[in-house]
């Protein structure tokens, strides 16, 4: 298409687009339309397709130069965009949006302009060269024990508990609850059916576990639950619930002893305590090693961000917003319509959730635009012989076959996001080779995990 652009760069990556279509292309599309028409269109007094051309443009005229105005504008965008750079080109959930709807002159040029959001361009000045603090942990008997501990929960015989028990922390219950109104009524949408959960490990979303101590089976309890303003669950900080929860069934743990039987249930590669012990405390370390990188990546993008201050589009921000409120709903099991009436009801509010989020939610977008940009600066690339060889690092501490780890990988999606991985995690080096990593304060292995939890 012959025509000419210009590109103006806005605030907070927005950009301009002006448009200029010549005159030419303006009036052949007219007329391939009206042809188009002349063909089809059939009024009253002519046969189809004989209407003359002079009586459709003195009827149909205005809508045609529309319809003209409106093909001739998204063919330009199109071709405009297929050639035009991630700073020029629009996020794909930024709509461009037309100025000012133009006034179609088929004797002149056809002159246009939208507006839109981009990808941030942004000129990144320090990097590297940060001090950076690494927590002090070991692996120690402490740690072993716990997880010795653990192992004992999961291969433990389950059986009921009598009528007359009393729900005790360890039991495993399982209830029926939901919200109640101001007037004491079940809220529409928050009821959970048959939901299991261990009573002391606080794995359900209002942490109700002492509510329900000394409950028997059969019983029903109102109570209002109280969240603290450092409460774990965002949503819940510093509001409180009223809540209805019903004890259907109860179950009590027969832990097993820890010995070599033991640790052969656990999997026939053991054959004693001490093969499963030396298990464990490989995989720790694994797990530590790996968190240690991550907290060590987290810490250099901190820094990074201070020292290259820059605002996000606002499309990327809200597109960012709108997804998270998709998975709280998939979270509650809810739609989106019922999760808004949920906390409408506690006196909260979507755009209240929305707000409280943005300044994490910033966060995590500038990290993300920070590393792609760094990307693509030092040209990081990843060799099906580097895939190769992550196959075997993963196999290797999994403790399965490479063959099984190139089978999950062999969906397109998980194959890219590894590679996007690998990529990153070379970038991370780079920068980290250039820092200075010092001694942090001594932290527990379970402190150090305890929000994954």
């Amino acid at each position: 298409m012959n025509l000419t652009k210009s590109f103006t760069k806005l605030e907070k990556s927005r950009v301009k687009l002006d448009v200029t279509i010549v005159q030419t292309e303006i009036a052949d599309a007219y007329q391939n339309l009206l042809a188009k028409y002349a063909k089809s269109i059939q009024l009253p007094g002519f046969r189809k397709g004989k209407v003359p051309v002079s009586i459709i443009e003195k009827k149909f005229g205005e809508g045609l130069k529309a319809e003209v105005a409106g093909d001739v504008m998204e063919k330009a965008l199109g071709e405009i965009f297929e050639s035009a750079t991630e700073f020029e080109r629009p996020l794909p959930y930024s709509q461009p949006a037309l100025d000012e709807a133009p006034d179609l002159d088929l004797t002149k040029d056809l002159v246009f302009s939208v507006t839109y959001d981009v990808f941030p361009e942004v000129k990144l000045g320090s990097v590297d060269g940060f001090k950076i603090e690494v927590p002090q942990v070991t692996v120690g008997d402490a740690e072993m024990k716990e997880e010795l501990e653990a192992i004992r929960e999961r291969n433990a015989i389950v059986v009921d508990c009598n009528d007359d028990d009393k729900a005790a922390k360890g039991n495993i219950a399982t209830v029926n609850y939901c919200d109640l109104d101001e007037a004491g009524n079940p809220v529409e949408g928050t009821e959970r059916q048959d939901f299991v959960f261990t009573i002391g490990t606080g794995q359900n979303i209002y942490k109700f576990d002492d509510e329900v101590v000394g409950m028997k089976k059969g019983d029903t309890k109102d109570f209002t639950k109280k969240f603290p303003k450092d409460f774990e669950d965002k949503d819940l900080a510093g509001t409180s619930k009223k809540l209805r929860v019903t004890l259907t069934a109860l179950k009590a743990r027969n832990l097993p002893e820890l010995d070599d039987e033991l640790a052969q249930d656990v999997s026939e590669k053991y054959k004693t305590l001490d093969d499963l012990k030396t298990d464990i405390k490989k995989n720790m370390e694994t797990a530590l090693e790996n968190k240690l990188k991550e907290i060590k990546s987290n810490t250099l993008l901190e820094k990074i961000m201070e020292k290259n201050v820059f605002d996000l589009p606002e499309s990327m921000v809200a597109a960012e917003l709108e997804s998270r409120w998709r998975m709280l709903a998939q979270r509650f099991r809810t739609d989106e319509a019922q999760l808004e009436r949920l906390f409408a009801s506690s006196g909260q509010s979507k755009d209240g959730m929305l707000a409280e989020w943005r300044t994490e939610a910033e966060k995590m977008l500038k990290s993300r635009v920070i590393v792609e940009l760094l990307l693509k600066e030092r040209e990081i690339t990843v060799t099906p012989e580097d895939v190769e060889a992550e196959y075997t690092r993963i196999a290797e501490g999994a403790g399965v076959s490479a063959d099984e780890v190139k089978k999950h990988y062999a969906d397109p999606r998980n194959k890219e996001y590894l590679i996007d991985d690998i990529k990153e995690q070379r970038l991370y080096a780079q920068l980290l080779d250039k820092c200075t990593l010092t001694k942090g304060a001594k932290t527990a292995f379970a402190d150090l995990f305890k929000n994954e939890k």
